[in-house]
């Protein structure tokens, strides 16, 4: 999967390398993404980004507009994200599972947040479900009970 990762800062580039073992084609970038910086998405998949970074309706209608499919979030927290806009546009969305950063020792968080990452790329190329990471429609989760209760 090709992706940018925006608004990244010097102790999250080691553990993304790590965390993505050159699976997915991504490029790291120190700026936020924004209005501004949105240009550097044109011919990815999925964008990365973090709490601090501009995921208004406004951007979210042009990373559709350039292909832009996954919006993952590196971080707990979803409110900077325009869910609906993203639903409208039928871009997936996805953040790191609050329970799975319980108990993480603060020198390890970094390393905690880029595999959580990764891992919903990695599902998001396989069309598997995110489960708990996914913060969109869920319809995905739907198709499985229902499989599951046909079976």
């Amino acid at each position: 999967m090709r992706a940018v990762a925006y608004n990244i800062k010097s102790s999250e580039k080691e553990p993304l390398a790590i965390a993505n073992h050159k699976k997915h084609d991504i490029t790291l970038i120190s700026n936020s993404l924004s209005v501004e910086t949105i240009s550097y998405a044109d011919g990815k998949d999925a964008v990365i980004v973090v709490h601090d970074d501009d995921v208004s309706a406004e951007v979210i209608s042009k990373l559709a507009a350039m292909g832009v499919k996954y919006i993952a979030t590196r971080s707990t927290t979803s409110s900077h994200i325009d869910l609906d806009e993203a639903a409208r546009q039928h871009i997936r969305v996805a953040s790191v599972p609050e329970q799975s950063m319980k108990n993480i020792p603060l020198e390890e968080k970094a390393m905690a947040l880029a595999r959580e990452t990764i891992l919903n790329l990695d599902k998001w190329q396989q069309n598997r479900c995110l489960g708990k990471a996914c913060i969109c429609s869920r319809s995905c989760d739907q198709l499985n009970i229902k499989k599951a209760g046909n079976e």
